[in-house]
């Protein structure tokens, strides 16, 4: 009896720690995604660079399916699944415009953290849908994320001035609202769908929608424009974006949301990093403040 209650033990240890591995290898290609996304807008416009994008993930995700053999389950999927996986992709493509709007608007530096601080907004809508509890270490690492989130972005009166009227702020703060929504009804799409098949379901509704913006902003003209270094690291980001996806939808589908997103969100230590040494972003001593107290909050948030 003993070593049948020891395997079951090693058994649940393996899993958890297999979903741990995939939420990190999702924090780490989704930040190294910002920075790509970044040089490869800077001379395309952002809803036309996301529309492409979406195309290499969307080949990316179903290459995943073809390759663990999940495209016969299609059938299976139940109406209340695909509603939700339907639902997902929307709330991921609203997120992905206003954040690569932002990007293309503002620094790595100051987007991110925004972006990064829906981790608040997720863990109080899976304390209401999903029954997932927030316990007193859970609050304070929240109340750590949105200090410093607040130290990284605010700027001194001169800096302030020099950009007054920048909507990249705006841009960034959807980005999280709908980033938090497309956490929670993804979790709930692939309840009973294999990971890698909700992904690239989630990823047509995604290039669908990225494409109707395209054609309603008459950008599709510009595609003619797009230079060869902004091709590159246009597809590169799709191919990193795409990865991330796979590992943070494999970490959803088996792990708790709760401790999923946070792990996700530590990719803006690798966006930041990044963008200090790629884009020569320079970090002031009250921001990097903001991101030491952003990264204790979220390992916090990781104490059951």
């Amino acid at each position: 009896m003993n070593e049948v209650n020891s395997g079951k033990i090693k058994y649940i240890k393996k899993v958890i720690l297999m979903w741990v591995l995939f939420a990190f290898g999702s924090a780490i290609f989704a930040g190294i995604t910002a920075v790509l996304a970044k040089i490869g807008i800077k001379n395309t416009d952002s809803n036309l660079a996301t529309a492409i994008r979406t195309i290499v993930i969307l080949v990316f995700s179903w290459l995943m399916v073809f390759i663990v053999g999940s495209q016969g389950s299609i059938g299976e999927i139940s109406g209340h699944a695909l509603l939700f996986l339907i639902l997902s992709g929307l709330a991921t493509g609203a997120s992905w415009l206003c954040y690569f709007r932002a990007l293309q608007l503002g620094d790595v530096n100051k987007v991110t953290p925004i972006d990064k601080s829906s981790t608040l907004m997720t863990i109080i809508l899976a304390f209401i849908f999903l029954s997932e509890k927030i316990t007193w270490i859970k609050f304070i690492g929240m109340c750590a994320i949105g200090l410093g989130t607040y130290m990284m972005i605010t700027r001194k009166k001169a800096e302030t001035k020099a950009v007054k009227g920048s909507s990249w702020l705006l841009y960034a703060v959807f980005s999280a609202l709908f980033a938090s929504l497309t956490s929670i009804l993804g979790k709930i799409g692939i309840s009973g769908v294999e990971s890698n098949l909700g992904t690239a379901i989630r990823t047509i509704v995604v290039l669908i929608m990225a494409w109707l913006v395209v054609f309603v902003m008459k950008k599709q003209n510009e595609i003619r424009n797009i230079d060869n270094k902004s091709w590159l690291f246009i597809c590169l980001s799709g191919i990193t974006t795409g990865a991330s996806w796979l590992c943070y939808y494999r970490a959803l589908q088996k792990g708790l949301a709760c401790v999923v997103v946070p792990i996700d969100k530590l990719s803006i230590v690798v966006s930041i990093a990044f963008s200090y040494f790629i884009l020569q972003e320079k970090l002031t001593k009250k921001s990097f403040a903001g991101l030491t107290i952003i990264v204790a909050g979220t390992l916090l948030m990781l104490i059951n």
